[in-house]
This record gives C-alpha cells, sequence and structure tokens, in this order.
C-alpha cells in the first residue's frame, strides 16, 4: 500500500468503530484522499486480492465515507456476462451520475465510438468541475474493452479536477501492462494521488471481533479458536459460516465443530468452481495436475503433464487464493482440490493419477508421494505398483497407522499378482485390519488361503493357516486347513505342519466340522515325528492329562532349536503350554520368551498374543501376580485394544481378571469383564477360560449360584473338548467351593474327581489333599473347601468363611507366626496400614476374633522366627 495518513476513519456514528474489522488503514488512506478531493486534490486508487477478501466491502465502505466527506459517489460493477458489450460499464456509471440529478450531465450523443468516449469523459469531467466526484468501478477486469478504454483516458485527464477513481480488480486475473489505469505520465505525485491498496487476510483479532457480532452470544473459546484457523482471514468463508448457522439455528459451541468444518469445505468447494469457470483451460489443467500429485507436485511434472511453463502458469494462478505459497504448489484446503478432480470424469482422474504416479516414481519422488498418487490411479498400468503400495503399508503399521496401511493394501490387491503374492497381500490386510472387526480379518486369511495355495500349497499357506487358527475362527478353518494339506506334498514339512494346525484347530472346536464334511485329515499319532505334529501331540496330551512323560518328550521335540524350522510359531507356542502344564515353567518361560521376539518380528501379532497369555497365566498360577502384570503390559504394547477394551481378545481380558481378583479387587475383575466387547463369549478354549474367570469373580463377590453356573458351563465346555486336566482350569474345585455345603454330592463328586485326575497327571508340585490345585492362585485348602450354609443359622454361629486372597494368605500366615505388623510390612514391601487392613479382612473371612485365633484357623503350625 502507498500513500500514508493521519487521519482516522468516521465510524458509523460518533465514537463507534468501523463495519469493516482489520481494515483500519485502508479505510484511513480512503478518508484522507476524500478529504483531499474536496479541496481539489484528484487521486486513483486500485484495490486488489484474491477472490473473497473483501474489495467490495471496501469500495462500499468508500462510498459511506464519500457520503460523510461531502463527495458526491457513483459505483458501478462489471461483470463477465456484459463483457463484449461496448461501453456497457461507462453507459451503466452515466446513468448512475444522470439520476443523480447532476445538473452538467447532457444527453449522450450518438455517434462513431471515438465520439462516444470523448463524450462521456467530457461529462465526468465537467461534472467533477463542480463538486468533488468519487467514480468507483469494481472488478475492473471484467470490464468490455471500450469501457476500459475510456478510463485509462479519464485517468490521464484526472489533474485539476476533483475527480478520484477508485477501482478494484481481483488477483485471479491479473491486469496485463496494456489494461493498467493509470495517470498521465507527466502528472507528478503533487499533481495527482496514487494509491494502491493490497488486501491479505484478516488478521485474528478482527476474525474474533466479526465472530462476537454475529452472535447474541460469546462463541466457545474452542469454536473460536477453530474459527479462526479455518477461515484463514477470509472475510467471505467467515460469512459463508455465519450464514449457514444462522440458517440452521446452530450455536457457536464445540459440539459444532464437525459442521463449522462442513461449512468451510462447503464454501470452498463452490469458490473453487466459481473460480474454475474464469481461468482459462490451461491453467485449469495445472491446477488438475497439482491436485492429482498433491503436496508432492513440483514445476517439472506441471510442465510435463500439464504442457504449461510452471513459472508462469503459478504466478498467475497466485492471485486465486486457492495455492499455498512456497515452491512446492498446493492447495490450502483438500476441498478445493476435490473440486477441481471432480470436473473429470472418472477414466480421465485415474488416468491423470496414473500419469502423476508413474512421473514421481520415474523420478525418484519418495514412496509415500507415490503411494499416494497411487490410491486413485488406474489399476495396472505399473508393475512395480503393489510392491510400492505394500512397501509403504508395512511402513505405515510400524508407525500404528493400520487404517492407512489397510487402504495400501487394499488398493494394491487390485494390482496383477501371482497367487502367492496375492496370499501374502491379504494375509498382511488381515493383520492391518482393527481388531474390532475380526470377521474382516478372518475373511481375508481364508481368502489368503485360497490364494496361497494354487497348485500346491506351501510356506505361504502354512503361514495363513497359523493366523486362521491363532485367529480363534476354528469352524472355517478346519476344512480349509484339510483342503491345503491334501494339495502338499505328502512327505514334506509344509504338509506336517498344515496337519498340526488341523489337530490343533480340532482340539479347541471338534464340533466344528460335521461328519459328511469331515476332511480327509489322519488321526493325530500318539508319537509323531516331525516336529510340528509332535507339538499338536503334545498340547493334546498335556490337555487330556495323559502321560506326563510322553508330553514332555514330545514338546521339548517339537521346541528343540533345530526343530525350529519345521514347526510354526503357533505350535510351538502348544509345545510350551504342554511344559506349562507339566510344572516345567522355567523351561516353557523361555521357550515363551523367543516365540514372542519371533513373532513380533514377523509381524504376527496374534501368535504373539497367544504365547503372552500362555505365559502369563503360568506365572498366576505359580503365585507371582507381579510377573503376570509385566506379562499383560507386554500384550498391551504388541496387540493394543480397542473401543474402551484394554484388551484386544477375550483371553487376554479374563487373565487381567484373575490377576486383579489374585489382587483383592473383584470389583475392577468384574469391570473388565464386561468390557470383553463383542467377544465376551468367546468359543472354543477361550470361552472356557472366560467363563472361569467369570466363575471366580462371582465366587469372590459371594454370589455362589451364578458362580456355579458359570463355573460348571466351564466344565461343560472343556469336557466337551475332552479336556480333564486340571492344570489347566482347576473348574471342579472352584465350583465345589460354590456349592452350599462340603456335604453337597456334586462338591463331593467334584473333589473327589479332581484329585484323581491330579494324581493321574502327576505334575511336579502336584497337590494333594489339602493343597491347592494347579493353576489358581496360592491360598489355604481349607479356605477353600465348601463350607456349610444354613438357611436360618443361629445367632451364636460364626459367619461362613470365605476365601482368603493370596496377599491375605501371606499377610496372615506371617501374622501366625509372631511377626509384628511393622515386621510384616517390611518383608512384604507393603505399609503397616495395609498390614492392617489384611488381617482386618482376614478376620472377617475367618470368623475369628484376632491373632490368637488364626494359626488354628488356618491349619499352620507356626514357625519359630529369630
Amino acid at each position: 500500500m502507498t500513500g500514508t495518513t493521519d487521519t482516522t476513519p468516521p465510524g458509523d456514528g460518533p465514537g463507534e468503530s468501523s463495519p469493516l474489522a482489520g481494515r483500519e488503514e485502508e479505510e484511513a488512506l480512503l478518508t484522507a484522499a476524500l478529504l483531499r478531493l474536496g479541496q481539489g486534490r484528484p487521486a486513483l486508487a486500485e484495490v486488489h486480492g484474491p477472490p473473497g477478501i473483501g474489495r467490495s466491502a471496501l469500495l462500499d465502505r468508500a462510498v459511506v465515507l464519500a457520503g460523510r466527506a461531502g463527495v458526491r459517489a457513483v459505483a458501478a460493477q462489471a461483470c463477465p456476462e456484459e463483457a463484449d458489450v461496448p461501453y456497457g460499464l461507462a453507459r451503466q456509471l452515466r446513468g448512475t451520475l444522470a439520476r443523480g440529478g447532476h445538473a452538467t450531465a447532457p444527453p449522450s450523443r450518438p455517434g462513431v465510438r471515438d465520439d462516444e468516449r470523448a463524450a462521456l469523459r467530457h461529462e465526468f469531467l465537467a461534472a467533477a468541475r463542480t463538486e468533488p466526484l468519487l467514480l468507483v468501478v469494481d472488478d475492473v477486469q471484467w470490464a468490455d474493452p471500450a469501457s476500459l478504454r475510456w478510463l485509462q483516458s479519464l485517468a490521464r485527464r484526472l489533474a485539476g479536477t476533483c475527480l478520484m477513481l477508485l477501482t478494484a480488480r481481483s488477483d485471479a486475473a491479473p491486469a496485463d501492462p496494456d489494461d493498467r489505469i493509470a495517470p498521465c505520465p507527466l502528472d507528478g505525485d503533487r499533481t495527482v494521488d496514487r494509491h494502491v491498496l493490497p488486501l491479505g487476510p484478516l488478521p485474528d483479532p478482527a476474525v474474533g471481533r466479526l465472530l462476537d457480532r454475529a452472535w447474541h452470544t460469546p462463541a466457545d473459546p474452542a469454536f473460536r479458536e477453530a474459527a479462526i484457523r479455518a477461515v484463514e482471514g477470509n472475510p467471505a468463508l467467515l460469512r459463508s459460516v455465519v450464514s449457514r448457522f444462522a440458517r440452521h439455528d446452530w450455536q457457536p459451541t464445540a459440539d459444532h465443530l464437525n459442521r463449522l468444518a462442513d461449512c468451510v469445505a462447503e464454501s470452498v468447494r463452490q469458490r473453487t468452481r466459481y473460480l474454475l469457470a474464469e481461468l482459462p483451460e490451461e491453467l485449469r489443467g495445472v491446477l488438475r495436475v497439482v491436485a492429482a500429485a498433491g503436496p508432492d507436485c513440483t514445476h517439472s511434472m506441471i510442465t510435463a503433464l500439464a504442457g504449461a511453463r510452471a513459472p508462469h502458469a503459478l504466478a498467475l494462478l497466485s492471485g486465486t487464493g486457492l495455492l499455498v505459497p512456497g515452491d512446492r504448489p498446493a492447495f490450502r484446503h483438500p476441498a478445493a482440490a476435490a473440486a477441481v478432480l471432480a470436473g473429470l470424469s472418472v477414466q480421465s482422474r485415474e488416468e491423470l493419477h496414473s500419469r502423476a504416479a508413474e512421473w514421481a516414481y520415474r523420478t525418484a519422488a519418495p514412496d509415500s508421494s507415490v503411494a499416494r498418487m497411487l490410491l486413485n490411479a488406474r489399476p495396472g498400468d505399473a508393475d512395480w505398483a503393489a510392491g510400492l503400495l505394500r512397501g509403504e503399508a508395512a511402513r505405515h503399521r510400524a508407525a500404528g497407522r493400520p487404517a492407512e496401511a489397510a487402504r495400501l493394501l487394499r488398493r494394491a490387491l487390485l494390482e496383477p499378482a501371482p497367487p502367492d503374492r496375492r496370499a501374502d497381500l491379504l494375509t498382511e490386510l488381515a493383520a492391518a485390519v482393527p481388531p474390532s472387526d475380526r470377521e474382516a480379518a478372518d475373511r481375508h486369511l481364508r481368502q489368503a488361503l485360497l490364494a496361497s495355495v494354487g497348485v500346491t500349497a506351501g510356506p505361504a499357506s502354512v503361514r495363513t493357516a497359523e493366523l486362521l487358527v491363532a485367529h480363534g475362527d476354528m469352524a472355517a478353518a478346519q476344512p480349509m486347513i484339510a483342503w491345503a494339506a491334501g494339495r502338499a506334498a505328502p512327505d514334506g514339512d509344509d504338509a506336517s505342519a498344515l496337519r498340526a494346525l488341523y489337530w490343533l484347530a480340532e482340539q479347541s472346536e471338534p464340533e466344528a466340522a460335521h461328519e459328511p464334511d469331515r476332511a480327509p485329515v489322519p488321526p493325530l499319532p500318539p508319537w509323531p515325528a516331525g516336529p510340528a505334529e509332535a507339538a499338536a501331540a503334545a498340547w493334546r496330551a498335556a490337555l487330556r492329562g495323559q502321560d506326563i512323560g510322553r508330553a514332555r518328550r514330545l514338546a521339548r521335540t517339537a521346541l528343540a532349536p533345530e526343530a525350529h524350522r519345521g514347526a510354526p510359531l503357533l505350535l510351538r507356542v502348544a509345545a510350551c503350554h504342554a511344559l506349562v502344564l507339566s510344572g516345567d515353567h522355567d523351561e516353557a518361560r523361555t521357550a515363551l520368551d523367543a516365540v514372542v521376539v519371533e513373532a513380533r518380528y514377523a509381524d504376527v501379532r496374534p501368535v504373539a498374543g497367544l504365547a503372552l497369555l500362555v505365559g502369563g497365566l503360568a506365572e498366576l498360577g505359580r503365585g507371582r501376580p507381579d510377573a503376570a502384570s509385566d506379562v499383560l503390559d507386554r500384550a498391551r504394547q504388541t496387540m493394543p485394544g480397542h473401543r474402551g477394551s484394554p484388551f484386544p481378545t477375550p483371553g487376554l481380558t479374563a487373565l487381567a481378571a484373575l490377576l486383579r481378583l489374585e489382587r483383592g479387587e473383584p470389583d475392577e475383575a468384574e469391570r473388565l469383564l464386561a468390557l470383553a466387547g463383542p467377544h465376551g463369549t468367546g468359543t472354543g478354549l477361550t470361552g472356557a477360560l472366560l467363563c472361569y474367570a467369570r466363575g471366580r469373580t462371582h465366587l469372590a463377590r459371594d454370589r455362589r449360584e451364578q458362580a456355579l453356573a458359570e463355573l460348571l458351563e466351564c466344565g461343560r465346555r472343556l469336557l466337551a473338548r475332552q479336556v480333564t486336566n486340571p492344570a489347566l482350569l482347576p473348574w471342579r474345585w472352584a465350583a465345589a467351593s460354590a456349592c452350599a455345603s462340603p456335604a453337597d454330592p456334586v462338591a463331593v463328586a467334584l473333589l473327589a474327581e479332581e484329585q484323581h485326575l491330579v494324581r493321574a497327571w502327576g505334575a511336579r508340585g502336584a497337590p494333594v489333599d489339602g493343597e491347592r490345585p494347579p493353576g489358581t492362585a496360592p491360598s489355604d485348602r481349607r479356605t477353600a473347601r465348601p463350607r456349610a450354609r444354613d438357611d436360618c443359622p443361629p445367632a451364636t454361629t460364626p459367619a461362613p468363611r470365605r476365601e482368603l486372597t493370596p496377599a491375605e494368605r501371606r499377610v496372615a500366615v506371617l501374622a501366625a507366626d509372631g511377626l509384628p505388623n511393622r515386621a510384616i510390612a517390611a518383608e512384604l514391601f507393603v505399609t503397616p496400614r495395609a498390614v492392617e487392613l489384611h488381617l482386618t479382612k482376614t478376620y472377617r473371612k475367618l470368623g475369628i476374633q484376632g491373632r490368637p485365633e488364626l494359626a488354628a484357623a488356618l491349619g499352620h503350625r507356626p514357625k519359630a522366627r529369630p
């Protein structure tokens, strides 16, 4: 802007501010120019800026300011519809002047165009000599050539008149040198004032003031900040938002931020469509290339794909306000780019994206840029596309953006690919699908298994079948895995692994395949030779509690270092589980840690989750809740939860609930089980684990009937799968504890069967009568036995005893040994207050009065302590 002044622009009334927030400097300059015009100083002023920046509003304000300064104003606006009408704009101005009743405006004289130009010029110059006159022309870029020449001739004759010529031009259509309106070169600055007013975005405080004026109540701070950021200082966008909110009676609150974004996007689309209609085809082609290429567009790409000189074209487009300034052209708003591409047919749009991606790939653009262009390109044009999209998908998955990875993989699947590559893409897509959409993941895995087989099944088939079983889709997995095993080389490792996975699925869900539909897979031999089949046999033997020595030997065969190549990770997890049930915890823990590391490296998170589940159950069964908690933390990192649940699988949720019970937090355990989501019921062995966790939670809350129902359902599910080993889940012992009386026939039968099965399995440290069963938290058998409960107990009868938590048990044993509270706190690394609370709960549960009765109530022989 040129020219300075100390004059403050008048408002709409005494003491009132201007309605144009953020344009105070421009108003001050126009006010000063109008005051000098009244003193006989002519002026020439030009306002310019991008579309929607407020040029017309400033010109309207100038007319108001002219009236207050005693200056007659004559205004007109050019339009593209009359751009070919000779003197259309000039006659519009003359008509306005005549309607104003100016005494010196003579009637128009017909004649040649030069005479008409001179006559029009004479009329306005004569009017300006009698009184100050402001001539306002908006959108001068649309003026017809004859009127434009007339304005130029008028500007060259401003000296000595009281005429001010104020024009506005859009930067979207910059003037050629021949179209400039300039005073006579001989007139100096002392003769004619010259002003150029470039309008930029409104400052943030000005946008805030306009928002305050738009509503009777102040806008929420969050809405105010979002609106200021969204409109980017553009008054037209702001007016559009305010107008749409007013039509729908929406208030400027944080609840309407989505509507704010929609309003801005719609306004941007409308303005973009309007601008496209004004631009020549060459510039429209440049904008299409920029829209297709996105922020990675380059000048060389524009030149190659649009056939235009990039610097010149971008200079012309800079005034549209559509593009951000900088070396790399890009749209300010995604809605503008979408509007530019919406004018093309689908075929033309895909072709443009294909050409942009091809150019970017050939010029070594970043893979992320090429992948973005490929998403909307026509499939099948490049043999390198699928590989590039797959690599970018892997990067997004590693960065924790599975939705973006899934989008890229779906696009890669549209490219032609051999069966094995297509199987890999489908498997990776299944891994990228969020945990909440397990059905989609299983569907992709089934498609991958079908694609991987081709003529013969191979390693890809094994990997896909492994993930199908790990996902728990046993019903669909069994016939498909059997079919794949039949198409593999009979004596090869792949066929052995597929058969073992089939047996794994069959053990978990034996009723999944009906007899007529069973695939021709041979029965699992008792002593298989291969490591994969050995793992399946070890797991089955351990679940059924048959021959602990054979189960150990088979598990170790499967976990031997030389056997890793032939045993998939999931089968190694099964072998580890067999070692856990046989009491070989340290050996199993080492093997499980190795499986988790390999599963993470191979990006098979469901298998890693199952390995962590087995490890957590093992630590909890050994009475190590802190170690089990560490396992759960690793599970959260490996397999993040969804929809409010911290765990993506029901098995991990059940483990977390059991851990809460171990720590004496039944309320938190119940909350976790309620968050199991769509997997709350579970299937197969996972369903049995959930039933067990629910039953134990009901038992801790003294809801015995619900506890017994859940625990018996757990047993029913296990027995249906021929799982009898109490080392997996001691449901019989827990169900007996939920019975009403120790003489209850159900409780007696359950405990007798439990003891028989424990002795038959014979794991190291297997409990005898009076000890806890494996797989439970350490607790005293006396507190876990079924207790009598009469319908109407006498007042002197002590309260029924309830099961102690492991923490309460440890505190009680030390107290029975005679240690004071502070010594117990120091030994257990807790506070004395915590010891007091545990003892209070223990006395209440055991129905005793204090420490002297502890040893007898616990059945504990006090130890001599130094």
